[in-house]
């Protein structure tokens, strides 16, 4: 009786990423996108291979020095926001801080400061049940930038929402890219939002190939 067939997500996918770009991957679902993100996220570990922040293998790290490189270092933005609904927008937004053991006023300056940038300084405390779709995916944006990370990944970050709120959201990524300089690496099936993006790769076959410069 033979073993289960090991299933080979990618394949040597080999990629420099530019400080202070937007970079957008595209492609047919199931080819490896998310496990990719995931991968460059630290949330999954490969079973080759390295992902080298700077001279840094994450991988060479312990799981709670990656948890710990990964709150310092790494944004996430999700198709669902995973807002926590029991807690307000600034609360939210918080989270990441006070995880990194900031103090309660310190995080609520930092959040509440994001907040505005993204538009909703008038709305500190509402909670998740109370905003549109779109002013929870900011939320999710602002929780994401709270901590200035090197990276945000964005994992189909406008697929949940309609064609004119999605359209307020890649505004609203690119303007942040270039005022902060934080660079974004976005999966999406949004022509709209992947034409927005310094570099756009294709991924098929578990591999990744530069569609657009």
């Amino acid at each position: 009786m033979s073993g289960p067939e090991t299933l080979h997500v990618l394949s040597g996918v080999d990629l420099d990423i530019r400080k202070g770009e937007m970079l957008a991957i595209v492609g047919a679902s199931g080819v490896g996108k998310s496990t990719f993100l995931h991968i460059v996220g630290g949330l999954e570990r490969p079973t080759s291979g390295k992902v080298l922040y700077g001279s840094v293998d994450i991988f060479g790290l312990n799981n709670d020095r990656l948890a710990q490189f990964r709150n310092e270092h790494v944004g996430f933005v999700f198709q669902f926001h995973h807002l926590l609904p029991e807690f307000t927008a600034l609360e939210n937004v918080m989270m990441p801080a006070l995880i990194r053991n900031a103090g309660r006023e310190e995080a609520a300056q930092l959040a509440s400061k994001l907040l505005t940038e993204v538009g909703l300084g008038a709305r500190l405390h509402h909670r998740p049940g109370e905003l549109s779709g779109g002013e929870q995916q900011r939320v999710a944006v602002a929780r994401a930038l709270v901590l200035n990370p090197d990276v945000v990944l964005a994992d189909e970050p406008t697929g949940n929402l309609d064609s004119h709120t999605g359209e307020a959201v890649h505004e609203l990524l690119q303007n942040l890219n270039k005022q902060k300089g934080t660079t974004f690496i976005i999966v999406t099936h949004n022509d709209k939002l992947a034409i927005r993006a310094d570099r756009v790769f294709r991924m098929a076959e578990g591999k990744l190939a530069l569609e657009r410069s």
